[in-house]
């Protein structure tokens, strides 16, 4: 699974880049962990917990995932993770005395969604693009609208 912003959309990219350096910022480095997805790494993430081992991680098929969307469509979502400066490790627990409902906040700032949010399956590590269905089928970004608030490289 890839980690290159590059195969994001560039306004997807942009609020990775801009969510990483202010959670840096605010004292919660980040990383990003996955970008896009291929349709077969898309495939077997679906098929954790069902037909193979293992936890269930998504309950999205391919072309029903921002981080692969239909039509070869650049990402529309990311993960991430935390990472500990004195050793790099990786961790998907905060750092102490912090959570992961900070991340949610700086990221929704800059016009995300955060699916921390989510009530049916929340998955703290997943930012997307909002109405992301909408922009893979061709709509403008903005939904036809000027930005506001924190949204950021979409004009």
């Amino acid at each position: 699974m890839s980690r290159d912003l590059k195969l994001l959309a560039p306004y997807v990219a942009e609020a990775a880049k801009e969510l990483v350096i202010l959670c840096l910022t605010a004292g919660l480095p980040i990383l990003i962990t996955q970008t896009k997805r291929t349709v077969f790494e898309q495939q077997s993430l679906w098929e954790q917990g069902r037909t193979r081992p293992g936890k269930v991680v998504t309950n999205a098929q391919p072309g029903d995932s921002p981080h692969c969307p239909p039509h070869d469509f650049p990402g529309l979502a990311f993960d991430v993770a935390f990472r500990v400066l004195e050793t790099g490790e990786v961790t998907w627990d905060p750092p102490e005395g912090r959570t992961w409902e900070e991340v949610g906040v700086i990221a929704e700032g800059l016009g995300l969604e955060w699916g921390g949010r989510w009530s049916g399956f929340p998955d703290r590590p997943h930012f997307q693009w909002p109405h992301w269905r909408r922009v893979a089928g061709g709509a403008d970004p903005t939904g036809g609208k000027s930005p506001s608030g924190g949204v950021i490289g979409v004009t």
